[in-house]
């Protein structure tokens, strides 16, 4: 992976300097026991709830060390390409020093990211099909600004910054065994694996990628845009900073679908009451697949790393959830087309325990009599023992009625 590029020293001392000078900024986030993953997956599984950071997002580790850095170079401003959470995290630390900022984001970045970024005053440019398109845009601006440009990812000061991260799970885990870490452009994943690596060599420390876009794992980049749920870890190419890191002190990297990182979401929303971004979820998706197995002794912890998500998913992933677990009943039915037929249906619905959640005429494509009408009725229901008894109930009230499949 690392193709002869050198391997940047970064000492643990100087991350925990970095750490105590920014703790009035950075928020010193908790982690939570999950009885639910320690009992489902059989070790100790613990939460780090990274989404509590402020921005939202570990990024603002490596954004406030990056810009500390720079005195007076940054009097022009800073500029980066970011999918989301750096922005956010760079338009923060920008306000913070009182320096101007300017970010570029792909083509469909949450709406939410970027609000975000405007709320703090950054000047928000949107276009380009991928990450990297956005962090050339950048490149190209910073060249003709005089603008200092901010990589997301790949700058030793911004691993650096991320690194803190790796000196908190050392101060408050004694028998930490394991760490999983989301892993994009390897930021994140780099600077906790130096941090405690070189403090407790013998924990591991693994990284996730989602399985559509994962060069770390497959030794090549997808072609065209990736459209995923984890798209604040939907990087290409590791970095010239970052790789080499990562092949020094991780110990193992696997890779993790959609549908598991959907599930992954909805199980940390149910049972942790966390709401995590899709690329924040891949280390519990690992976890809830078999990719990674919590520690046989001592604890595992699994980084949230981030909570950026537009609120508009949740709707189609708790459709989705609900609808795998049995919760959700779709059905049609044919009924008379007179006053009181729907009334009567809806009647039986009630009586037999579902609630109803939308219903719908369908008089279009189904061959129906003069005098009948079709309906599709979804229903939040008990699980599969309760979708059958309702469904022979309505039969036996003469309804023509079948179960809706393939939503």
């Amino acid at each position: 992976m690392s193709r002869g590029r050198a391997t940047v020293e970064i000492a643990v001392d100087d991350v925990r300097a970095i750490s105590e000078r920014d703790r009035r900024i950075v928020t010193h986030t908790p982690v939570a026991p999950s009885v639910y993953l320690s009992d489902r997956c059989g070790g100790q599984v613990v939460l780090k709830a990274e989404n509590l950071q402020r921005t939202g997002s570990f990024k603002i580790r490596g954004a406030l060390n990056k810009l500390a850095s720079l005195g007076t170079e940054a009097r022009k401003g800073v500029v980066a390409g970011s999918a989301g959470n750096h922005a956010q995290a760079l338009a923060f630390a920008a306000r913070h020093f009182g320096v101007p900022c300017e970010i570029y984001v792909p083509s469909g970045a949450s709406l939410a990211k970027m609000a975000a970024c405007r709320g703090y005053g950054a000047i928000v440019h949107e276009g380009g099909e991928s990450l990297d398109v956005a962090v050339a845009h950048a490149k190209t601006r910073a060249a003709e600004s005089g603008m200092v440009f901010c990589h997301p990812y790949d700058d030793p000061l911004v691993v650096a910054g991320q690194a803190t991260l790796g000196i908190e799970l050392i101060d408050d885990i004694p028998d930490l065994a394991q760490v999983i870490v989301p892993l994009g452009g390897g930021g994140l994943l780099s600077g906790v694996a130096l941090t405690v690596k070189q403090s407790r060599p013998n924990v591991r420390v693994v990284g996730v990628q989602i399985s559509s876009c994962a060069p770390y794992v497959y030794g090549k980049a997808p072609a065209g845009p990736v459209p995923t749920l984890a798209d604040g870890i939907a990087v290409k190419v590791p970095g010239d900073v970052t790789a080499p890191l990562i092949e020094r002190w991780v110990d193992d990297i696997v890779d993790v679908d959609e549908d598991s990182v959907a599930d992954a979401m909805m199980l940390l929303l149910e049972r942790a009451k966390f709401f995590v971004e899709g690329g924040g979820a891949v280390g519990v998706s690992a976890l809830l697949t078999g990719r990674v197995k919590p520690a046989d002794s001592g604890s595992t912890c699994v980084v949230l790393s981030g909570g950026n998500a537009d609120l508009g998913l949740l709707t189609g992933l708790v459709r989705r959830h609900e609808t795998n677990l049995g919760r959700r009943l779709i059905v049609f039915a044919r009924i008379s087309d007179r006053p009181g037929g729907l009334a009567r249906l809806l009647a039986l619905f009630a009586h037999e325990g579902a609630n109803l959640i939308e219903v719908e005429h369908v008089r279009e494509g189904v061959d129906l009599h003069v005098r009948e009408t079709g309906v599709q009725v979804v229903l939040e229901v008990r699980g599969r023992e309760h979708v059958e008894s309702i469904i022979d109930a309505a039969k036996k009230e003469g309804y023509e009625i079948s179960e809706v499949t393939g939503r």
